[in-house]
């Protein structure tokens, strides 16, 4: 089993700046990728960025040149530098841990893009 717990939303102005970290715990494999999604209201859930073995990542159309996903593998951590935020970028925005074995989930965080 793998417990993802998020932090860092909250309400930020159009053009911020937020960071956004999930502490993994559990059956870690560096192997396995780390990623986050997000669902904005009335919308499914999409992928924003992720990160693979060997540090290989991908994002969103949406998101690209504005967000940076990073890994330490060493604190199970993994961490969304979101920069130049947009008001559709407004979301629930969920950890994601992904093994052959199994998916796992975090509780979500909101990040509320408005003036």
């Amino acid at each position: 089993q793998v417990q993802l717990v998020e932090s860092g939303g909250g309400l930020v102005q159009p053009g911020g700046s937020l960071r956004l970290s999930c502490a993994a715990s559990g059956i870690i494999s560096s192997s396995a990728a780390m990623g986050w999604y997000r669902q904005g209201p009335g919308k499914q859930r999409e992928l924003v960025a992720r990160i693979v073995s060997g540090g290989v990542t991908n994002y969103a159309d949406s998101v690209k040149g504005r967000f940076t996903i990073s890994r330490d593998n060493a604190k199970n951590t993994v961490s969304l530098q979101m920069n130049s935020l947009k008001p559709e970028d407004t979301a629930v925005y969920y950890c994601n841990y992904r093994a052959y074995w199994g998916d796992f989930w975090g509780q979500g965080t909101q990040v509320t893009v408005s003036s």
